[in-house]
């Protein structure tokens, strides 16, 4: 069976790739999975006190994106036939998305075109361009 991977952040783009994957999704019998990934290094230098509250914090972040950047995504999907699965998870957004459309057999992953800042694109490139550079999935890029 087809399965479509969409990664979204909280922006009109992401938005806007839900719709298209929801739509791809409809025209072709996929099964649909929209994953949000908080950005975080395990390699960031944190304290030992950092460390023993980390835990508990990527809890309560995975806990706001429910809410704030799920949620609102599941909405476009309310008129869809499609019922997609979702995650929200920590790591490298672009890493994560190959590992996770690697693991469910995807056969494209969408994502908006926009999201980061502007300064973040300059100095680490973007998602999309990093996806496009390191996937054997094909990535669908949503304006």
């Amino acid at each position: 069976m087809t399965s479509l991977l969409v990664g979204i952040d909280r922006s009109d783009s992401s938005r806007r790739a839900v719709a298209f994957a929801c739509q791809l999704a409809d025209e072709s019998g996929a099964t649909l999975h929209i994953v949000h990934v908080i950005p975080w290094s395990p390699y960031s230098f944190n304290s030992p006190s950092e460390n023993a509250h980390r835990s508990a914090s990527k809890a309560q972040e995975i806990a706001a994106a429910e809410t704030q950047i799920m949620q609102p995504a599941l909405a476009v999907t309310a008129d869809s036939s499609v019922t997609p699965t979702t995650s929200v998870v920590h790591g490298s957004p672009a890493d994560q998305l190959v590992s996770i459309a690697k693991q469910l057999n995807s056969t494209q992953i969408i994502v908006g075109r926009t999201g980061d800042s502007r300064l973040k694109q300059v100095l680490f490139g973007s998602t999309p361009v990093r996806l496009i550079q390191m996937s054997k999935t094909p990535v669908t890029v949503v304006p």
